[in-house]
């Protein structure tokens, strides 16, 4: 079972509250990060890219870095992990990610993958003036399709003449090519986005849901699995969930409800009323899920919250689920929470120790 780490690419993580750990982005805490996760013989970590906060007293997500240029200054002082940096679909021409992750590529010595995001936050690029109108909440993956495909031309032919409806490439190249296929990922819930993944990427990374429940989100990878079997190729699903763990469920539990607690209700508010501007919300889409949640204070991904045994039990039962391939994980506070997992949680949990025992 693969493990990774979502990294702290904008402010305060993915906790919209008041009394959770408050911080700002940077090289140093997320090279800590990624270290750290190396060195506890994490597989992957991956950054996402957001391009405008949520604002609110806390500035939920005012303050970020960029993805691409973030992952590689992490290859250069790195040696083993896997590196996703992700792409927002209509800001960079994919001719120019494909040369950005080929560089990359070569700084890792292999180890880069890019994550497409295709777009659901309207105004983080209608504040550059690059919101092609509401017609792209329902045609994001068909345009996602042509980006992913010049990327594959590019990348395995070393040229693309694609002529599509939102792409006219004219023999366009690249060189030098990577050395071996780059990885892509993506993050669809609904069916379509499902089924892009399925038919164009190698993960697709799913939220859990549920507060203690983590089997809640079953029918997320068992519908990636199906998507999969639809198309004929191995698309597993890495589930996201966060960890607050402390030495006693009840401590663990009284640091989840301080954060409930100190939501950070005009952030919520921004977070609310812009997933409802997808008019083409899908009942299984990101937006719909974000929407329906009570307490959304950590985008109502899946959240485990315990001793490490607890957690480490949660974690199994997550990596038990058919269809799940990974799990990728995010903390209250990083730095505390990567130590804990690293010597406290992991050691406990029965899908890591086979990877254990080869890392001895």
């Amino acid at each position: 079972m693969d493990i990774g780490v979502f990294i702290p690419i904008n402010n305060n993580g993915w906790l919209i509250s008041e009394n959770a750990p408050q911080y700002m982005p940077s090289f140093e805490l997320n090279k800590t990060v990624v270290q750290k996760a190396e060195a506890y013989g994490m597989e992957f970590a991956l950054s996402m890219i957001k391009l405008h906060g949520f604002g609110g007293k806390t500035e939920f997500w005012d303050h970020g870095l960029e993805s691409f240029t973030l992952m590689a200054g992490l290859a250069a002082v790195t040696s083993r992990i896997k590196l996703f940096a992700s792409t927002a679909v209509l800001t960079i021409p994919p001719a120019i990610v494909a040369r950005m992750a080929v560089t990359i590529d070569s700084i890792s010595g292999g180890r880069f993958g890019v994550n497409i995001v295709s777009g659901w936050h309207k105004i983080e690029y209608s504040q550059m003036g690059l919101w092609p109108g509401d017609a792209h909440f329902g045609k994001r993956y068909d345009y996602s399709t042509e980006y992913v495909t010049i990327l594959k031309d590019l990348w395995e032919k070393g040229e693309s003449d694609l002529k599509g409806s939102y792409f006219q490439m004219d023999k366009c190249k690249l060189s030098p090519r990577p050395s071996k296929p780059i990885e892509i990922v993506s993050a669809g819930q609904s069916d379509r986005g499902m089924e892009f993944g399925a038919t164009h990427c190698n993960y697709n990374f799913c939220l859990g849901e549920g507060v203690n429940e983590p089997t809640k989100a079953a029918s997320v990878p068992a519908r990636v699995l199906e998507w999969s079997r639809k198309t004929g190729r191995d698309v597993g699903a890495y589930m996201l969930y966060m960890v607050i763990c402390a030495d006693t469920d009840e401590d663990a539990m009284a640091k989840w409800d301080s954060y409930e607690k100190g939501a950070d209700r005009k952030a919520l508010e921004h977070l609310l009323g812009h997933a409802a501007h997808d008019v083409n919300t899908q009942d299984t889409s990101m937006a719909a899920v974000v929407q329906r949640n009570p307490s959304p204070i950590n985008f109502n991904m899946g959240t485990i919250v315990g001793s490490p045994a607890t957690c480490a039990r949660m974690l199994d039962d997550v990596a038990a689920m058919p269809g799940v391939k990974g799990i990728m994980l995010c903390f209250d506070d990083f730095i505390q929470g990567m130590d804990d997992f690293g010597t406290k949680i992991q050691p406990l949990m029965k899908c890591r120790q086979h990877k254990l025992q080869l890392a001895a």
